[in-house]
């Protein structure tokens, strides 16, 4: 979907469901803009000697879940950041993420598991695109472990043909994309602060479906990335780095005032533009966290 496109839907008429947009993949010129991706790398690599200008952090376990057909070689600049900033870092571990295979989930839930119980401390978990959407899971199945929960361009609001990653997802995966019930369950936000990192500009997934409903602890931030570069951008490596610095149980909404006004969109507006519900009502359906109150 292009820019335009979403500034259409932004005048919807707030909280109207039959007439609102379905978010639709993102079109060709957001695809050629993922070419920025390199780009976005090695700003981050010759940004490293300012690394300690982020804010630090408490020493506490993070858990870190690559994309799709991608491992933990992809998320090694974030990783290597997490630890400049001073925490106790994993990848996955699980070689290429090919998607919902037997045994993932579970495999990553003991990872989970361990991590909590070696470092006596909850674990935050980042996770990039298809890992966001794992992230998201296993809080809810293990809420005790966790922290909190980072998406960066994750497509949990909407359907994966809103992506243009599903026929790869079918390809890696070697099943359908419609052959898990996962889509509704992966609109409700885990019982755990939640952020959640998108951009306008994400070529691959359709950013209306990375939109996190309103809800006393979920947020959005809102940056302006590629998909395939999203986990090495300055911004977002900033905005992660404000989030995991937040002491336990002390948790705040990521603040746009200063110098953040000009890097961060404004996410408020696009919620108010659509009656204060987020990108559930959007995609045409109902907003578990509304139905909850």
């Amino acid at each position: 979907m292009t820019t335009s496109d979403a500034r259409k839907g932004d005048a919807a008429a707030p909280g109207s469901h039959a007439t609102a947009p379905r978010p639709r993949a993102p079109g060709p010129l957001l695809r050629l803009l993922e070419t920025r991706a390199p780009l976005e790398f090695a700003s981050a690599v010759a940004l490293r000697p300012l690394w300690g200008m982020a804010p630090s952090g408490d020493g506490h376990p993070v858990l870190v879940l690559p994309g799709l057909v991608a491992g933990d070689a992809s998320t090694a600049v974030l990783r290597s950041f997490l630890r400049a900033c001073g925490y106790a870092v994993s990848g996955w571990g699980q070689g290429l993420n090919l998607g919902l295979r037997s045994g993932v989930l579970e495999t990553t839930q003991d990872t989970l598991r361990r991590l909590h119980a070696e470092h006596g401390r909850k674990v935050s978990l980042v996770g990039w695109s298809l890992g966001g959407l794992y992230a998201r899971e296993l809080a809810k199945v293990a809420t005790e472990c966790v922290r909190q929960v980072i998406t960066l361009g994750s497509p949990f609001t909407g359907h994966p043909r809103e992506t243009n990653a599903w026929r790869l997802y079918e390809w890696a995966s070697g099943h359908r994309i419609d052959s898990h019930d996962l889509h509704a369950p992966l609109r409700f936000a885990p019982p755990v602060p939640t952020t959640s990192i998108w951009s306008r500009s994400d070529g691959v997934v359709s950013w209306w479906c990375s939109v996190e409903p309103r809800h006393h602890e979920a947020e959005n931030i809102e940056v302006s990335a590629s998909h395939l570069g999203m986990g090495a951008h300055p911004a977002v490596l900033y905005a992660i780095a404000d989030r995991m610095a937040l002491p336990e149980g002390a948790w705040q909404p990521f603040h746009r005032e200063g110098w953040r006004f000009l890097v961060y969109g404004d996410t408020e507006q696009l919620r108010h533009a659509h009656g204060g519900t987020g990108a559930a009502h959007t995609a045409g359906h109902p907003d578990p966290m509304e139905a909850k109150r």
